[in-house]
This record gives C-alpha cells, sequence and structure tokens, in this order.
C-alpha cells in the first residue's frame, strides 16, 4: 500500500513519450489521475492511456504555468505530485565549437524548464505532496561534448536542493532522478549502448522500466522522508570501474597492483 496512488493528482511534463510516458502509465495502473504535457498535442497519446493531454512549451514561464493552472482544473483539485521531466540531449561539440543557439536551446529546456515548473507547481499543489525532477548521469559523470546539457542538468540537482529547503515547511518533498542512458529517443543509440556495456557494473542499457519504478517511489509515501536527494539510476556507472572494461583494459578483473 505504501505504493499506491489512489485518489492521488499527478502532472508530468513531456510525458507523451521516453520516461515522461512510461511513468504516466505507471502511475495510472496505481490510480493516480494524471494530466500529460508536451511541446507537441499529447491528446491522443493521453486518450489512449486514460490521461488528460495538454500542450506546453517548457521554456515559456507563461505556458508552464497556464498548463499546471488548467491540470488542476480539469483534474478537480490540486495536485499531489508534479514531474519535471521534459529535457533535450543535445550534445556533440566542444565548449569552443558550442553555437549560441545550442546553448540557448538546452539552456531553456533543461534549466528553465525545471526552474518555471519549480516556481509555479507549488501555488497548484497539496500539501505533503512531491515534485520529481528528471536531471542526469551527466551532472556527475563528464563526458566531452556534453559540457552544455551536462551543466544544465547540474543545476536541476542545485534547484532540487534549494527547492526541498524551501518547500519543506509544506510537506512538499523534492527530489530529482538521474539516469544514465536510457533506450529512447534520447538515449544516443549504439553509442550510447555501447557505452553502457562498457562502463555499468550491469552491462546494459537502461530501459524506461528501470527507470520509471523509482519515479513511483519517490511520488508514493514509500520516499515520505527523503527531500532534497539525487538518485543515480544508473546500473552501477558511478560506482566506479566495471569489471568488463577492467579486464578489457588490462586483461585483468582485478585491480593491477
Amino acid at each position: 500500500m505504501a505504493f499506491d496512488l489512489a485518489q492521488k493528482t499527478a502532472f508530468i511534463t513531456g510525458g507523451a513519450s521516453g520516461i515522461g510516458l512510461a511513468v504516466a502509465k505507471l502511475f495510472i495502473e496505481q490510480g493516480a489521475k494524471v494530466a500529460i504535457a508536451d511541446i507537441q498535442d499529447p491528446s491522443t497519446t493521453a486518450k489512449e492511456i486514460g490521461a488528460i493531454g495538454l500542450q506546453c512549451d517548457v521554456s515559456s514561464e507563461t505556458s508552464v504555468s497556464n498548463a499546471l493552472t488548467l491540470a488542476r482544473e480539469l483534474l478537480g483539485c490540486s495536485l499531489d505530485i508534479v514531474v519535471l521531466n521534459a529535457g533535450i540531449g543535445d550534445v556533440g561539440p566542444t565548449l569552443e565549437k558550442s553555437d549560441s543557439s545550442l546553448i540557448e536551446r538546452v539552456t531553456a529546456v533543461n534549466y528553465y524548464g525545471v526552474v518555471y515548473g519549480l516556481k509555479h507547481a507549488p501555488g497548484v499543489m497539496n500539501d505533503d505532496g512531491a515534485i520529481i525532477c528528471t536531471a542526469s548521469l551527466a551532472a556527475f559523470v563528464n563526458v566531452p561534448g556534453s559540457a552544455i546539457y551536462s551543466a544544465s542538468k547540474k543545476a536541476v540537482v542545485s534547484l532540487t536542493e534549494m527547492a526541498a529547503l524551501e518547500l519543506g515547511p509544506r510537506g512538499i518533498r523534492v527530489n530529482c532522478i538521474c539516469p544514465g542512458y536510457v533506450d529512447t529517443n534520447m538515449g544516443s543509440g549504439d553509442g550510447g549502448r555501447q557505452l553502457c556495456e562498457a562502463f555499468t557494473a550491469l552491462g546494459r542499457m537502461a530501459t524506461v522500466g528501470d527507470i520509471s519504478g523509482v519515479f513511483l517511489f519517490l511520488a508514493s509515501d514509500a520516499s515520505r522522508y527523503v527531500t532534497g536527494q539525487a538518485i543515480k539510476v544508473d546500473g552501477g556507472w558511478s560506482a566506479g570501474l566495471s569489471l568488463q572494461l577492467l579486464e578489457q583494459l588490462t586483461g585483468s578483473e582485478t585491480s593491477p597492483g
């Protein structure tokens, strides 16, 4: 029963595909009433899963504020759960080759999208609710060519911690999830898969199902004393060198000595 979301209402950005869609489906399975928001009209997808669909551009403060207010109206009550998941994964150029359009685009969606969500969500939420942001393992593990993306996700971690402090008196918990590569359209395809096979302890890329359960934990009463945390869901990548990588590099599964 600790994971039961019956009588709960949830709002999810980036909810029409990938991780956001998997989270929406799982929340609905656990009894929640859900509104999904996406930059493209998510009405068809929402109807298919039994949710409410709202068009929202998270890089626009007005769009975020309006979507949250409309979600409360259409769901019929204040929100219990807000998932700030929308993001883009534009990577590739080094810092000196990053043009201004990429910098502005990634910052507008990945950073401002969370800022606006954290600014306006509390006003339409019940006390003792939960806000969950999607950050990334890239906030902690640097890969050349992802500086702008990594910085935007590091900012999400900082925003999460600050919001947790500020909303604590209302009992609203704020946490973020930091996935490694996930098998979605943002998952970097074969390149991401190869990195996961080499660097993760589990030797594989994540599925959306590997990630969505952690959102359920943070949305539910099972995590009622967890706030201000950045939870890495990375298959053990951040734990250290994997056995397979160590053997590939040194010919042995143990540390050279």
